[in-house]
């Protein structure tokens, strides 16, 4: 039963990263605009001589870090409450708080950042003028609100799977709460940030939409992919350059890995 599945995986899911990475290795015909499948490491020369993808690369990493840390320090303490303080039937109306975005489009709430941040929207007249404006701080703000709920669902989840006779001993030990959240609670729960922060961390990467609503002038690597797919019609550059997210949420994973996180998921 498991061969179906397994088949898929593979054939479907690694075989088009298979195909990316190969045709990474093609070139563009400059008369025609064809792709040409002569091999060449012209596309991997200039990915590393122009300093204009080293510099969007750093940028997209450290919006994806952003916005995950964001999130988990948003959805860190609201889990927290939700699981263990509310009762049944404010963790009831958390909940169905929590998941109803989820259940929006994407462009309407993306759209609704784009009004809100706006100068002469909502946050600049109840500031007296004071907004992020268009560009990498609505960008980290959209974002962080966009994937909030995939950090706050695992977190959650991971609370409540923390049994209350353990946070009962810590206090009949002496542990104040921050002592027992510090050292009992958020150990046994760091697989499920863990988990959530895949979710926040690897959508960032992948994300184009929210940065051309909001960000400006504001460039991320899956824009540049999105512009030479679509502008510059160069599919074998932006197979290249879809390398880098991908290189970078694998060496996530595997740090994550390293740490344990991954086999308590």
């Amino acid at each position: 039963m498991l061969s179906v599945p397994l088949l898929w995986l593979v054939v479907m899911y690694l075989g088009s990263i298979l195909v990316m990475l190969v045709s990474a290795f093609w070139t563009v015909n400059d008369f025609t605009g064809a792709v040409e499948h002569t091999f060449t490491l012209d596309n991997f020369a200039r990915l590393f001589t122009d300093p204009l993808f080293g510099i969007v690369a750093l940028r997209t990493i450290l919006v994806a870090i952003g916005v995950t840390v964001i999130d988990a320090v948003i959805a860190i303490p609201m889990a927290l409450y939700m699981s263990k303080v509310a009762s049944p039937r404010a963790r009831l109306v958390l909940l169905v708080a929590v998941t109803t975005p989820l259940w929006a489009s994407y462009l309407v709430k993306a759209y609704a950042w784009r009004i809100l941040v706006e100068p002469n929207g909502p946050i600049a007249f109840v500031t007296g003028g004071q907004t992020p404006g268009y560009g990498l701080t609505a960008t980290v703000i959209t974002l962080a609100y966009l994937w909030l709920p995939f950090m706050i669902i695992p977190v959650y989840a991971g609370f409540d799977r923390v049994s209350n006779s353990l946070v009962e001993a810590s206090f009949d030990l002496g542990g104040s709460a921050w002592r027992t959240v510090r050292s009992v609670v958020l150990p046994l729960v760091f697989p499920a940030i863990a988990a959530g922060s895949i979710f926040t961390f690897s959508l960032t990467l992948g994300d184009y939409i929210a940065v051309g609503i909001v960000g400006g002038k504001t460039q991320l690597l899956a824009n540049l992919i999105y512009g030479q797919l679509v502008t510059a019609n160069n599919l074998p550059f932006a197979a290249t350059l879809s390398l880098i997210p991908l290189a970078a949420i694998v060496l996530y994973l595997f740090a994550l890995r390293r740490t344990g996180a991954l086999e308590n998921v």
